[in-house]
């Protein structure tokens, strides 16, 4: 399926190929160099204060740690994220070594999760961020401590078919990449000025 983005102007092909499939080849594998450099990606995302905010807890399928992480997704998300190469959570700090609410914990994952994804994109693969988890079940599963927030699951591998899919997911990633408009996106002199 090509789901190249649809843009004003063209764009790194990291940033236009990259989208969040939900056919995955069950047969496909993640060799231990591209497992590795998923989240050295994540480690080199910016921060604020240089505070490095997120952690991953991260398994490949026939791991048992992998079968934990699939336990804790929604209903929904079980249907087709067992056939993932790999899973992981993504936990950001919310409390930092002083006992304070850690700024921009949550920022600080979402850009390490955003390295990883274009990461996955670089060596061939496709990566599916979710927000369908139990993020209590997670914190118990894993004995996350109560200064860390799990945040969001991501499956990671490569493309398989929809012939096994059920028809409401084949029509999901059948459906055309859309976005809104730039107009809607960027605004100047005032809010809802459309710089372009």
């Amino acid at each position: 399926m090509d789901k190249t983005a649809d843009t004003s102007v063209p764009l790194h092909p990291l940033l236009a190929e990259r989208w969040s499939p939900r056919a995955l080849n069950p047969a496909a594998t993640i060799d231990d160099a591209q497992f590795t450099a998923l989240f050295e990606a994540a480690r080199w995302a910016p921060s604020w204060g240089n505070s490095q905010p997120a952690r991953f807890i991260a398994a490949r399928r026939g791991e048992s740690t992998f079968d934990r992480i699939h336990g804790t997704l929604s209903r929904g998300n079980k249907g087709w994220a067992g056939d993932a190469a790999a899973l992981a959570i993504g936990v950001a700090q919310s409390v930092n070594s002083d006992g304070e609410p850690m700024p921009y914990g949550e920022y600080g994952l979402a850009l390490a999760a955003q390295n990883l994804v274009l990461q996955a994109v670089a060596e061939g693969l496709h990566a599916h961020q979710m927000a369908g988890f139990d993020r209590e079940a997670a914190r118990v599963e894993f004995s996350v401590p109560d200064d860390f927030e799990p945040m969001v699951a991501i499956a990671i591998g490569d493309l398989g078919n929809l012939d096994d899919m059920p028809e409401r997911l084949v029509d999901k990633e059948l459906r055309p990449r859309v976005r809104k408009p730039l107009t809607d996106l960027v605004f100047t002199d005032s809010w809802g000025t459309p710089l372009f």
